[in-house]
């Protein structure tokens, strides 16, 4: 990986790490969903822009039953279900669970794809619920049901990208990376805005809220989903995937010096379990790799 495309690698880990942050000051206020349907909405605004200005064809309405399916399970969902848990436990928290998707994401192809589950794989995720598990009992963060609910939601959450990578293959959802990635935040937008009117706001937003929430949409979504597909195409999707190793070592970082969140030695291992997992699952043999 030459050095321009592991700063960017960082840059990007910094970024989906500081999503989580946001979504603790914004939740609070806005509510679950009003939180996600901002974020996607703005994110998939600005990513219509983007493609204005680089003259690519914007997503087609023939194709809008997959992208609002692509949207609800890659954007939508997860979204909604990670503003929940921000209500309820630390940013570090939705961010290892959230290093767990590709656990998820060896299963699901193994169901729906018909890839083989090797051992590598089974030890991975083996490993991935040993770390889960020893940040639920060991962690900072009292055993609540609100809590358990929250982590709950994150697992949803993973699941959720897990079938959306699923669909994007066993469907062949055409178009370019830029193109669906704003497809989905457009999608998504569409399946979470009926859902507006049965939820108020909890508070009334400030300027911090609302400097938070650009900075989710444009930072942590639009600019974030950019910047992850010039990763793919430089190093390809492999190497780009190391990124889940890193977001939960900024969103912990993140959450101890702006909101006072907590690092134990029990964060830190569980962590450091799910991180290991994950490399098991998605880390190519080193001859295997391109």
């Amino acid at each position: 990986m030459r050095q321009a495309d592991f700063i960017r690698l960082l840059v990007l880990a910094a970024v989906w790490g500081a999503s989580f942050l946001f979504m603790r000051v914004i939740a609070p206020v806005l509510g679950a969903l009003w939180t996600a349907e901002l974020r996607v909405g703005l994110a998939g605004l600005a990513l219509c822009v983007w493609m204005l200005f680089l003259r690519e064809q914007l997503p087609a309405l023939r194709q809008w039953k997959q992208y609002l399916i692509l949207g609800a399970a890659s954007s939508g969902f997860p979204a909604v279900l990670y503003s929940y848990a921000a209500l309820h436990v630390p940013a570090g928290y939705s961010a290892i669970m959230n290093a767990t998707t590709p656990l998820w994401g060896a299963l699901m192809a193994s169901l729906f794809l018909g890839e083989k589950l090797t051992q590598r794989k089974l030890a991975g995720m083996f490993t991935g619920v040993l770390g889960v598990a020893l940040l639920v009992k060991l962690g900072p963060v009292s055993l609540t049901t609100e809590v358990l609910l929250a982590l709950a939601a994150c697992s949803v959450a993973t699941i959720c990208y897990a079938l959306a990578g699923v669909y994007t293959k066993k469907l062949s959802v055409s178009g370019s990376p830029t193109l669906l990635a704003t497809a989905s935040q457009l999608g998504a937008a569409v399946v979470l805005l009926p859902a507006l009117p049965f939820a108020p706001l909890h508070a009334t937003p400030t300027l911090n809220v609302a400097l938070a929430m650009a900075a989710l949409a444009l930072i942590c979504s639009a600019f974030a989903y950019l910047l992850y597909f010039r990763l793919i195409k430089d190093v390809g999707p492999t190497r780009a995937l190391t990124v889940t190793f890193l977001i939960p070592l900024f969103a912990l970082i993140w959450g101890a010096l702006f909101l006072n969140e907590h690092i134990t030695l029990s964060t830190v291992a569980g962590g450091s379990a799910v991180v290991l997992a994950t490399w098991l699952v998605a880390g190519a043999p080193k001859q295997a790799q391109s």
